[in-house]
């Protein structure tokens, strides 16, 4: 595999350690999962190397003589440089790693650290950069990151401005899909607090303990694994924004204590007695109908009412059928750049498709729809019957007795991990197994790839994948 294959599946990280074994420790592991590594003994000489070279992620100690890491951050930081910075040190203090992180660190890991978690961080912190760079520079980019021109993303538009110049708790519903995520990213990118952090968290990922744990922090010793104290994301937040993705899904006992920090802007660390103050405005996300999980006792009614303060709902995709064509434009244009060759192209019957379809996926279905028709296009132009299989309903086929015999190849009744692994599977075999072509074609890490492949129960070879017995 060539540097430039590496760079382009994965991309480029730089560690800065003068410690020469452990230099060469983060180096390998690196190198194993499939990114192009290179090495400085000092900030000083990474500061040159970077003026040479761009580089995705920046991996530095804390402690190094001359130029410590916390300068070495300071100096990127007025460079203005993209790389997202991962702090490493056998130092860890919460003043040391709260320092890093207003400084403009990505986050940062304790000596010693096993493979995977190492691995992880930097899968977390290039999938953040690339985020950040799909992006035009400048406040007003975050808007005009949602495609379309109908009266519906119009007024969201608007409705955007309207709120953002204020520090107000804004709830963001809609459907799955829907881009509420983007929504928060444009709230905080017209604020006046948009040079703070912007720091989010995925309430549906975590356990009740896990969620606490990851909103408040913890002390060392707090429990069992808890070896060093860990700064949580309120606290990161300070001088920013926090968005609470999908809040319904926080725990009851857990609400409480949120609805205490919405209202006073403070809190103590599990393990701790000492309180904390932040000034952070909350966004939160949620694609269910907040009243009816209060009436159902799911959700309490004081937090809902102290979220609700200013909402703002997403309308799905069906009712902005006139972005469409717009949104083929774009996602088009992106496959194509990420995968280095020429747009594909949609015939007719295949826009009238897609126009009168009513995406139950919304705009992250119709990514992947095109992501999906752009790497299993032979260079022919897409067709009606070219896209009908693959989408979720049975409503794109006018013959209802063709839509039954799709029913083995088309989409209908799998969950979203099935089409994962088919589309995954459909684009591993148009690359004969290739995994950095593949990856990159998906537009994941290869390790990512990797992994899925493996809990699909295929062994892996060197770039190829087999069917394990």
């Amino acid at each position: 595999m060539t540097s430039a294959m590496a760079q382009q599946a994965t991309g480029a990280v730089l560690v800065v350690d003068d410690h020469a074994q452990a230099r060469q420790s983060m180096a390998d592991i690196l190198d194993c999962a499939g990114y192009e590594v290179h090495c400085c003994s000092s900030a000083a000489e990474a500061l040159r190397t970077l003026d040479d070279s761009p580089f995705d992620v920046v991996i530095t100690d804390l402690r190094m003589p001359g130029m410590s890491g916390l300068d070495f951050i300071r100096a990127l930081e007025q460079r203005n440089d993209e790389a997202q910075v991962v702090m490493v040190t056998a130092y860890a203090s919460v003043s040391t790693a709260v320092d890093a992180m207003r400084l403009g660190a990505f986050d940062y890991i304790e000596k010693p650290f096993d493979a995977p978690q190492f691995e992880e961080l930097v899968a977390r912190a290039m999938r953040h950069g690339s985020k950040r760079r799909s992006r035009v520079p400048g406040d007003q980019q975050q808007c005009d990151a949602m495609v379309g021109t109908s009266p519906a993303v119009q007024a969201l538009r608007g409705r955007i401005r309207q709120v953002a110049t204020t520090s107000e708790t804004v709830l963001i519903t809609g459907e799955s899909g829907v881009g509420k995520e983007l929504v928060a990213r444009a709230i905080h990118g017209y604020s006046q607090r948009a040079a703070g952090p912007l720091v989010s968290l995925n309430c549906s990922a975590l356990s009740p303990q896990l969620m606490e744990s990851e909103l408040f922090g913890y002390e060392r010793g707090a429990f069992t694994s808890a070896d060093a104290p860990r700064v949580g994301r309120f606290e990161l937040a300070d001088g920013g924004t926090i968005l609470l993705d999908e809040v319904t899904e926080i725990s009851l006992p857990l609400q409480a204590k949120l609805l205490r920090v919405l209202q006073e802007k403070s809190f103590e660390r599990v393990g701790a007695s000492a309180t904390i103050h932040v000034d952070v405005r909350v966004l939160a996300t949620s694609n269910r109908d907040l009243l009816s999980t209060v009436h159902d006792g799911e959700f309490r009614e004081d937090l809902y009412f102290r979220l609700a303060v200013v909402p703002i709902h997403v309308p799905p995709l069906r009712e902005r059928r006139e972005d469409v064509p717009e949104l083929v434009e774009h996602f088009s244009e992106q496959v194509a750049q990420r995968l280095g060759k020429g747009r594909c192209e949609l015939d007719e019957s295949a826009m009238d498709l897609l126009y009168g379809y009513d995406w139950p996926g919304n705009v992250r279905e119709m990514e992947n729809l095109i992501t999906r028709a752009s790497v299993l296009n032979s260079g022919c132009r897409i067709t009606a019957d070219d896209l009908r299989s693959w989408l979720m309903t049975s409503q794109a086929s006018a013959d209802p007795a063709q839509a039954h015999d799709r029913d083995d190849e088309g989409l209908v009744g799998m969950n979203l991990q099935d089409i994962e692994r088919r589309l995954i599977e459909a684009t591993l075999e148009h690359y004969s197994g290739h995994r950095e072509q593949t990856a990159r074609a998906l537009g994941i890490g290869v390790r990512t790839l990797t992994n899925k492949m493996r809990s699909y129960g295929y062994a892996p070879r060197t770039k190829a994948f087999s069917r394990a017995a």
